[in-house]
C-alpha cells in the first residue's frame, strides 16, 4: 500500500492508504476525503477533483494528460502551476508519502 496525505485548505491533514493502480481521485473517494467531488466519475469532464501537487512530487505523478489543462481552465477554484486533476494521477509505489493539497471549497 501507498500512503497519501490530503491537506484541507484549513491545514487539516488526513493520511490514507492507496492501492497501486487506482487513481488518486478513487483513493480520495474510498476514504471520504472532503473536497474531492468527482462528479464525472473520473472521465476528466468536470474538474471537481482539482488539487495541488507540490513541486517535489510533480515529476513522480507524470505529465498532465492530453486535455487536462483545458479542463483545469473550467475549474471553479484557483488554478496554479501546481494544479492537477486527481482522476488523472495513477497511484504508483513512487507516490508513497505524497502530499495532495486541496483548494478552497466553492462558496
Amino acid at each position: 500500500m501507498v500512503s497519501i496525505t490530503f491537506i484541507q485548505p484549513d491545514g487539516a491533514a488526513q493520511t490514507v492508504q492507496a492501492t497501486v493502480g487506482d487513481s488518486v481521485m478513487q483513493t480520495a473517494l474510498n476514504n471520504n476525503i472532503e473536497g474531492i467531488f468527482a462528479e464525472c466519475g473520473g472521465a476528466m469532464m468536470c474538474a471537481t477533483c482539482h488539487c495541488y501537487i507540490d513541486d517535489e512530487w510533480a515529476e513522480k505523478t507524470g505529465d498532465k494528460s492530453d486535455g487536462e489543462d483545458d479542463m483545469l481552465d473550467c475549474a471553479e477554484t484557483e488554478v496554479t502551476d501546481a494544479s492537477r486533476l486527481t482522476c488523472q494521477i495513477k497511484v504508483t509505489d513512487a507516490l508513497d508519502g505524497m502530499v495532495v493539497r486541496l483548494p478552497s471549497e466553492l462558496a
